[in-house]
């Protein structure tokens, strides 16, 4: 039994990590000494707000220093990394300051935006009337002057910005004038871009208007598996009172240990990395509109963020082209996003996106023999087992 159990994880990690190509755009991977700090003692130990636990002495310390971090990186007045997930983290938002039924307005998952905020998902739960942006699937963005109009006339408790597929900035600033004079509370779900504000690549949310800014810190962002909330402190410190122990009692500390240390590298690293990362997206994007892929918003320069989008028309269509690519070890997910994130971090470049595209077309529009491709990506992938744009341990 036991060998059976390791024996499955060591030939994930011979395929997923030493074989393939990963272009899913919310995974990445953390760098040796951030994991490390998944197995340390700490993924034992118990700490709470009330001083219940004794010994924590220094897990408190690591809380606190993560915090300090968190705030310098991303601009704000308060920070907390207990949220286990960024779709914790959006219900400890929404439900601090949202009563049932009220209305909140973000980005359908019609048009890229989050299903786990729209009808089915927290907003029911929650019992809250959701609306949805106004959305140029031309543009691949909300559209200022309908919205603007809209939150005039709905006058939503709250407004979220962000989405799961997400090529360019939102305008927070430019509506930021209509959102104050309906009072309503203006939150960013920056799950898949976190790492590119961090890197100030982006946008800056918090200095644009919105009041929090949460999500997932595995996506562009390079921490473990967990979430996040930042914020002005009028709004932080409600949410902080909030998570235990209503939404959060055990926080894993050894997730928060790793993830106060890929702050720190972002803090160091992350401006260079986040500029790699689009330019690389931007780079693949071409190559792959150039080849004659359905590559979205060539027009508008593809993208500004980690994600390419490949519009073959609806998942069905997509699902065929990602099981094909899965055949010779790249992957992708059914929506045919394809991300940038974790092959940056190990260090590709311009001209390894240029490769990628090749390897692309030839297997969705020349469909080469597989097991030749596939040795080919192998040998290819075995030059980027380094993790970069990270301390050395």
């Amino acid at each position: 039994m036991i060998e059976d159990i390791l024996s499955l994880v060591r030939k994930h990690e011979d395929w997923r990590v030493r074989k393939c190509i990963n272009l899913i755009p919310s995974e990445n991977v953390m760098s040796p000494a951030v994991r490390s700090l998944l197995s340390s003692d700490l993924g034992h130990r118990y700490t709470s707000t009330d001083g219940f636990y004794m010994g924590t002495k220094f897990i408190d310390k690591i809380e606190l220093y993560g915090e300090k971090l968190a705030k310098e990186v991303f601009e704000a007045e308060t920070a907390d990394l207990r949220s286990l997930s960024g779709h914790i983290a959006n219900w400890i938002f929404l439900s601090t300051f949202a009563n049932p039924n009220d209305k909140v307005l973000c980005v359908s998952p019609d048009d890229g935006g989050y299903p786990g905020l729209w009808k089915e998902g927290l907003t029911s739960l929650l019992r809250l009337r959701v609306v949805g942006f106004p959305f140029s699937k031309k543009r691949m963005n909300i559209t200022v002057n309908e919205a603007v109009e809209l939150v005039l006339r709905e006058k939503p408790r709250i407004v979220v910005f962000g989405a799961s597929l997400f090529l360019f900035p939102h305008p927070v600033r430019e509506m930021g004038k209509a959102a104050n004079e309906v009072s309503a509370i203006v939150g960013f779900d920056g799950s898949h871009v976190l790492g590119l504000i961090a890197g100030k690549t982006f946008q800056r949310p918090l200095k644009e208007g919105a009041c929090i800014l949460y999500g997932s810190t595995h996506k562009s962002f390079f921490g473990p598996q967990g979430g996040i909330i930042v914020a002005d402190k009028e709004h932080g410190e409600p949410m902080k009172k909030r998570i235990f122990p209503m939404f959060v009692d055990n926080a894993h500390w050894n997730r928060i240990a790793a993830l106060t240390l890929a702050l720190a590298e972002m803090k160091t690293f992350g401006n260079e990395y986040a500029e790699q990362v689009v330019c690389n997206a931007q780079t693949l994007a071409k190559a792959l509109s150039d080849y004659g892929f359905p590559v979205k918003c060539a027009e508008y320069g593809f993208t500004r963020s980690h994600q390419v989008w490949l519009d073959y028309g609806g998942y069905k269509q997509g699902e065929v082209a990602a099981r094909k690519l899965e055949k010779v070890n790249i992957i992708a997910d059914c929506g045919v996003r394809l991300g940038t994130c974790e092959v940056t971090r190990r260090g590709m470049k311009e001209g390894e996106m240029e490769k990628i595209a090749e390897f692309i077309k030839r297997r969705l529009i020349d469909e080469e023999e597989t097991e030749r491709l596939k040795k080919e990506v192998t040998r290819f992938i075995r030059d980027f087992q380094r993790v970069e744009y990270c301390f050395e341990t």
